[in-house]
């Protein structure tokens, strides 16, 4: 029982499931699952410019469209690391890069369902017996703006975290994870690559 409050406690900052927890930590059977629907895409798949310049990139956390500074924090070398390791920029800085090339990373948690509280709420008065599941969304962003460019490229994808509380048997064509921390690093590598193919593999990237 500590163990789960524990772990919600350092992931509140990365999950509305988790504050679904509250109540129903308490019997210790939470479990938490990736949906399949977005595998992440292997960096050999993303266009790689003859000459990459370097980038600015900027990213950010937010729960339902505000800015969520922990987790920004938390997750912003593990983002910042999966990018430079793309190969698709030359460079990936905090300072301006040379050029002016910037790249926009926003991943938004935002509720399912707007029931999700109420359905945390039932399984902890019941202790387990009857069980829930909660869905997490996560909206990923990508705006990379290329020198001179007159319009930004804007990349957007989507991905589910379910999250299961008591006698709820597992969600449908979803991988199980063994924390909550799992999950978001599988979440935030699956979306952050997702969009990077997108961004370039759009005509007007250069």
């Amino acid at each position: 029982m500590f163990a789960i409050l524990r772990g919600a406690a350092v992931a509140r900052a990365l999950s509305t499931a988790v504050l679904a927890l509250g109540l129903s930590a308490l019997t210790g059977c939470a479990n938490f699952y990736v949906d399949n629907k977005l595998p992440e895409v292997p960096a050999a798949q993303f266009v790689k410019p003859a000459e990459p310049r370097a980038v600015q990139l900027f990213f950010e956390f937010q729960s339902k469209g505000v800015p969520n500074q922990q987790a920004t924090a938390l997750l912003k070398t593990r983002i910042t690391d999966q990018i430079r390791g793309s190969g698709v920029f030359s460079a990936v800085t905090e300072a301006p890069a040379p050029g002016g090339a910037t790249l926009s990373i926003v991943l938004d948690n935002v509720p399912t369902s707007d029931d999700a509280f109420s359905k945390g709420f039932v399984t902890g008065l019941t202790f387990g017996l009857a069980g829930s599941q909660v869905g997490d969304g996560y909206l990923c962003t990508a705006t990379y703006r290329a020198p001179g460019a007159a319009e930004p490229i804007v990349k957007k994808t989507r991905q589910v975290l379910w999250t299961t509380i008591g006698a709820k048997g597992a969600p449908p064509d979803a991988t199980k994870a063994s924390s909550i921390d799992e999950a978001i690093t599988l979440i935030s590598r699956q979306v952050v690559s997702n969009v990077l193919n997108d961004v370039t593999h759009d005509p007007s990237f250069r």
